[in-house]
């Protein structure tokens, strides 16, 4: 065994060795490197040999020599310096978790403590022990309000979408209502108009309020556009109120950039997800088959392209099996009822009604929205008219889509006014470069149909269609250029449909002459 000790002492006392070698090298190596008596003996032994220009050199020498002491110095205080804050963040975290531990076993404590207290009053109550939870959520409770059910006070922290579970437990025993509607879209213009002015004070002409019902006919998404202070948002208000379900209001933002600021977003730090009101309706209108209406107000105080284009690309699908929004990238248990694998389907009975003011403050609407959507210019105040006491009316969406299907049925486009039509076509596209999409021609048709059962005329409908959606176009053209040739327009817009007929087209296109 004593062999082995000394085996085993000088074994190892080879590397310790050669470990306490490296370690006295580098103090050595450091203490010679500042050794600054050294360099004085070795200057001072010198010093009489140097020449007058050797001296000049050795000044230099100095000078590196001086500069890669310091250099070294620094770079040894930075890791220390870095050390240190390293070894602090670790403290830092070690006692931030030993906090964090110390308040799990508080809050375990308290619960415990918790349970105590409900365990006495259950006995001191004769009551079984499978009784407390019971007790301990009924004190907890509020009565419910008038109207409000009980079932929405359950604990929803455990489920990412709080909003849309309380309104699955809201809407579990609904049935979807038949309100019986029996009206015709003209009746409906008519009720509208005096509702809107016996209730609300709001004054419409006819023809606005059968442009706006003509332009839910013909797409999802309709722009309320003019000056402040004409009743655009009042119009969507109104219609949410005479529909009996109140228009979603979405305040549109300057710093809106993206879909989440209409639908919310998934907050990785709380695992919940914000839900906005506009996603808190679409999900209820999912339930129903009632008529709902979300006003994007101020709509181009930020870029609608940014926010909205999603919404657009959805819309315009041609099957609602296909209207379907991503709102997370996976599925939990415990998510809401209808939304599956992540993705909420969006609901027919919505509608989107943009407001729009024409000012310095907002940014231009790009084609891509506009050819999407029906533009109604509001640049009047209405007069004020004594109006029928008209109530509000519960609507079903099935039933308002069905006259729209059976207006396009009774009232396609006279295959004379198809022909103008194409004519005018041919000639925009020869002298102002513009041509029709197949869009735009499809929504033509379906606004004009209705238009026309709601009381107009049909070439009053294409006048005011082509005036927004067509001469529209004319804006982005160099109009100096093409001033020569409106003149020339209208002649032939008077040749083809007549003096009396297309005013607005006629009105617009003299507004753009003016411009030049």
């Amino acid at each position: 065994m004593d062999t082995f000790i000394r085996f085993l002492y000088e074994f190892m006392s080879v590397f310790f060795n050669g470990l306490f070698t490296i370690f006295k090298g580098i103090v050595s190596g450091f203490m010679q490197m500042f050794d600054f008596s050294e360099y004085l003996y070795i200057i001072q032994f010198y010093k009489n040999d140097f020449k007058m220009s050797e001296w000049v050199l050795v000044i230099i020498a100095i000078v590196v020599l001086a500069i890669l002491l310091a250099l070294i110095l620094a770079l040894l205080y930075l890791i220390i310096r870095k050390y240190i804050r390293f070894r602090k963040t670790l403290v830092e975290q070690e006692s931030m978790l030993n906090e964090i531990g110390e308040l799990n076993n508080k809050v375990a404590s308290l619960v415990k403590e918790k349970e105590d207290i409900l365990a006495m009053k259950v006995s001191q109550l004769g009551l079984k022990p499978d009784e407390a939870n019971v007790i301990s959520e009924e004190e907890n409770k509020e009565a419910p309000k008038e109207g409000e059910d009980p079932a929405l006070d359950e604990d929803d922290s455990k489920y990412r979408f709080s909003k849309l579970h309380a309104i699955d437990l809201q809407y579990r025993d609904y049935k979807v209502q038949n309100y019986n509607n029996n009206f015709t879209l003209e009746e409906l213009v008519e009720d509208f108009r005096n509702f809107a002015a016996s209730k609300l004070k709001l004054y419409y002409t006819t023809k606005m309020i059968r442009l706006f019902i003509s332009a839910l006919s013909a797409t999802k998404l309709v722009i309320l556009q003019g000056i402040s202070g004409t009743g655009k948002t009042s119009l969507a208000y109104a219609w949410g109120k005479f529909i009996k379900r109140d228009a979603i209001i979405a305040s549109v933002q300057p710093s809106w950039r993206d879909r989440t600021e209409l639908f919310g977003y998934f907050n990785e730090f709380t695992k919940k997800f914000n839900e906005t009101d506009v996603l808190k309706g679409l999900y209820i209108a999912g339930y129903t088959d009632d008529v709902y209406v979300t006003v994007l107000d101020e709509m181009n105080i930020a870029r609608v392209e940014y926010y909205f284009a999603e919404m657009l690309s959805i819309l315009e699908m041609p099957s609602r099996d296909e209207w379907i929004i991503e709102l997370v990238p996976s599925s939990w248990d415990n998510d809401p009822k209808k939304l599956k694998n992540g993705k909420l389907q969006i609901p027919g009975n919505m509608w989107y009604i943009g407001t729009i003011n024409n000012d310095d403050s907002t940014f231009a609407v790009t084609d891509k929205v506009y050819d999407r959507a029906m533009p109604i210019d509001i640049n009047d105040k209405g007069q004020p008219f004594t109006p029928e006491d008209k109530e509000a009316m519960n609507i079903n969406s099935s039933y308002l889509e069905g006259l729209f299907a059976d207006a396009k049925q009774k009232h396609p486009l006279s295959s004379e006014m198809e022909q103008k039509i194409s004519e005018m076509d041919d000639y925009v596209i020869k002298h102002f470069r513009i041509a029709f999409g197949n869009r735009i021609v499809k929504q033509m048709r379906d606004f004009v149909a209705t238009y026309v059962e709601c009381g107009g005329t049909e070439v009053d409908g294409v006048d005011y269609y082509i005036a927004r959606k067509i001469l529209r176009k004319f804006e982005q053209l160099n109009l100096a250029y093409i001033r020569d040739e409106i003149d020339g327009f209208i002649d032939f817009l008077n040749k083809e449909f007549g003096k009396e007929n297309f005013t607005e087209c006629k009105d617009y296109l003299l507004r753009l002459k003016k411009l030049v």
